[in-house]
């Protein structure tokens, strides 16, 4: 089977863009990852596409061109870019296709996500107990974690304070004032012990990958960047989630778990050969968690891992480089893909104020998606 390179990259910025329709960001963003490859709409022969408020991904082809592609929608929640990669990865992968668009967008109203119990197969007293809303549910969890592994507050304002220094320096961020520990500590409590600033806040935007054969890769760029695994994975019993009505009497290891060793077992290597990561952060306690569950640390070494810098710009293992979700927020169909963006500017070397020394060469990507689904994907030079 041959391999799988990303030769086109697009970005139309995160936050909140009033005269565009969440379309026509998307579009916008793929002009720009297939501009970045050289090429035109027409030698896409396929394209996956997600967005959850912004409208069908498919009808992308009436602003980008009717040629008659095969272009399929894609909704996995929070792990909607991830799930349209991997689907992508497998198109080539298998020989079937030899070059396509993976573009997702979104354009989310202001507030708080409003799910259904019914939609997720729940009845109505689980909405009623207020565990709907995504923020109860995430405090809870990183309530327990800090309790059972020891992690302090002061662990939660030190990666919101990376995101928002690193946002600060990445220009298509939507934060980009960096803040400080005061500022963070005495912002309004929204679920204990998560504030205003530890959560990120739903967005628009949009964002778009070209992707081909890697023997075709050098047609296109001249920094193609190798995209080793795509893993999907979904939850077993026992593994707690959102939207999940009960917890088992034995805990079962979290989607991110399974998915990130396939992840590492298809593409041949292991946490330590990472050299930058991205990882879903739609709360501060997310990131600290997802460190552990990606395989990169034990559980209750982010303490000191946070405390000695390891997951800055310069430290051992830089994570969430651009400010991850807390700076660009999350325009839910685009977020997955926001992160691989990235990880190819900083392996291109094309990532400026926030470029990790000393030339990375192998990046990963990890986005976790109600109620229970995460993406992992691993890229190389």
């Amino acid at each position: 089977m041959t391999d799988v390179a990303i030769v086109g990259l697009g970005l139309h910025p995160f936050g909140r863009s009033p005269a565009l329709s969440g379309l026509e960001q998307g579009a916008i963003a793929a002009r720009a990852a297939i501009a970045d490859a050289g090429t035109n709409f027409k030698a896409m022969e396929f394209a996956f596409g997600g967005s959850q408020d912004g409208g069908n991904a498919d009808s992308l082809v009436n602003l980008l061109g009717l040629t008659g592609l095969q272009f399929t929608n894609i909704w996995n929640g929070c792990a909607t870019g991830g799930s349209s990669l991997n689907a992508a990865y497998s198109a080539i992968k298998s020989g079937q296709y030899d070059m396509g668009l993976v573009v997702g967008f979104d354009k989310h109203a202001r507030g708080a996500f409003n799910p259904q119990p019914k939609d997720w197969g729940l009845d109505d007293w689980y909405g009623e107990t207020g565990l709907m809303l995504t923020t109860q549910y995430f405090a809870m969890k990183i309530q327990r974690y800090m309790h059972d592994y020891g992690i302090s507050r002061e662990t939660l304002v030190r990666v919101a304070e990376k995101a928002f220094r690193n946002g600060s320096i990445t220009p298509t961020a939507w934060r980009q004032t960096a803040l400080t520990t005061e500022d963070i500590e005495q912002a309004p409590m929204v679920s204990e012990p998560l504030n205003k600033y530890m959560f990120c806040s739903p967005a628009e935007g949009g964002c778009a990958l070209v992707l081909c054969r890697a023997d075709m890769a050098k047609n296109y760029t001249n920094n193609p960047v190798l995209l080793k695994s795509a893993v999907v994975r979904s939850r077993h019993y026992g593994s707690f989630e959102v939207f999940s009505p009960s917890q088992a009497p034995a805990v079962a290891p979290s989607p991110t778990v399974t998915a990130s060793r396939a992840a590492f077992e298809f593409a041949g290597i292991g946490p330590d050969d990472v050299d930058v990561a991205q990882l879903q952060d739609t709360e501060v306690g997310a990131e600290i968690m997802h460190l552990a569950e990606n395989g990169f640390c034990e559980h209750g070494e982010q303490e000191q891992w946070l405390r000695e810098g390891v997951t800055e710009i310069d430290g051992r293992l830089p994570v969430n480089t651009d400010g991850g979700c807390l700076a660009n927020g999350e325009p839910v169909g685009a977020s997955g893909l926001r992160q691989v963006y990235e990880i190819c500017h900083q392996l291109r070397g094309t990532a400026g104020k926030r470029q990790v020394p000393n030339a990375p060469k192998v990046g990963y990507t990890h986005v976790y998606g109600a109620p229970g689904i995460s993406g992992v994907n691993i890229l190389t030079t």
